[in-house]
């Protein structure tokens, strides 16, 4: 199969579809790569590097598109992307499709078969391939969260920490899966105090058992979160519903009882944000300030890390990308349940039934979709 990887344009994102060592596993299985000429370059992949590992260099993304069967990236597709793909194509990456309705007709009128990373499942309710991210995200938002709440960066003037004689910052989690577990690990590890909220009592108990007294966990109603979020300084949403909307956990009202300079730092914006006030941003823009809030919502957090990133995200994607490439596409979903879960769009048609519903189109059957 000929793979293409372009280069990323979403703002201020670095990460790359495949790293050099990926491109050497499916250049070992009989595959062609191409890679846009400094699709990795910010992050220490040089042409030169995929070129040693068996890629061919592409001067521009048009021309990997033009050649590509399957396209492997990172982010969701932006405009002059989709414009370059085409309905005998699949692509593989990341894309959020139930709080981009726009980028979800766009794509549906490309033809073109879309994997999302985010759908992917592994039979036991995970979700691998957004799992690493999740790690990155989780662990970034208590590193964000804390230089936020620094007084030059519009927060309350508050360390994370404290110091002898003073109390450290009281943390709130709304979230326990891969994302929140993650975060709260940073916090305590910088000796916040530290709450996680969560609707699942499994979930909390293995928390505890984990964490034991060192963290705080609370079942999720909306007393315990208003009477958390009130009193929080800084406050993490790591809310997922898989491949739905984030339900909106607090809203307005809730925010503007909040300390002025408070953080909110919201990872699941990607999904449309956990909070009534959660607006996306960028690296370029990555904060703004609403009811003396102040609001991280930056839809690529894990750009900001990306050479971690890519290798953590590639750890997980290799063996379905190769999986897509050996097989062929269709046997690949078909014999696969699991992969068969990331399949979001085929042919013009919605496939996931909680995209569908999120976005009030019509769905048809994955399966059925697949022997057409």
């Amino acid at each position: 199969m000929l793979i293409g990887v372009p280069k990323e344009v979403k703002v201020h994102e670095y990460r790359v579809g495949l790293s050099p060592a990926s491109v050497r596993e499916l250049a070992h299985h009989g595959h062609k790569i191409v890679v846009e000429s400094g699709a990795g370059a910010a992050i220490g992949f040089s042409d030169e590097a995929y070129e040693a590992a068996g890629a061919g260099i592409l001067a521009r993304a048009a021309d990997v598109f033009a050649v590509a069967e399957l396209v492997v990236k990172v982010k969701e597709p932006q405009p002059e992307e989709i414009a370059s793909l085409r309905e005998d194509q699949v692509l593989f990456t990341y894309l959020h499709l139930a709080a981009d309705k726009t980028l979800a007709l766009a794509l549906l009128r490309t033809g073109v078969a879309a994997i999302g990373y985010e759908t992917v499942g592994d039979g036991k309710g995970g979700l691998p391939l957004l799992a690493p991210m999740s790690e990155v995200a989780g662990r970034m938002a208590v590193q964000v969260g804390a230089h936020c709440l620094e007084k030059e960066e519009g927060g309350i003037g508050v360390l994370l920490g404290g110091v002898p004689g003073v109390p450290a910052a009281k943390v709130v989690i709304l979230g326990g899966g891969v994302a929140g577990t993650n975060a709260a690990r940073m916090a305590m590890g910088m000796e916040a105090t530290v709450t996680v909220i969560d609707r699942s009592l499994p979930r909390l108990y293995e928390l505890d058992l984990q964490f034991g007294a060192q963290l705080h966990t609370l079942f999720s109603t909306m007393e315990s979160i208003e009477s958390e979020v009130s009193a929080a300084d800084l406050v993490i949403g790591a809310v997922l519903v898989p491949g739905a909307a984030t339900p909106k956990l607090v809203k307005r009202e809730l925010v503007r009882a909040m300390k002025t300079g408070a953080v909110i730092v919201d990872v699941s914006i990607d999904q449309g944000g956990c909070f009534e006030t959660s607006r996306p941003t960028t690296h370029a823009a990555p904060t703004y300030v609403e009811e003396g809030v102040v609001h991280y919502c930056v839809t690529n957090m894990p750009a900001a890390v990306a050479r971690t990133s890519t290798v953590a995200l590639n750890n997980a994607t290799l063996p379905f990308v190769i999986a897509l490439a050996d097989r062929g596409w269709r046997r690949a979903l078909n014999e696969d349940p699991y992969l068969r879960e990331g399949l979001n769009l085929c042919r013009g048609r919605v496939t996931h039934p909680a995209v569908a519903r999120e976005l009030e189109l019509p769905a048809v059957d994955a399966e059925e979709a697949l022997t057409q």
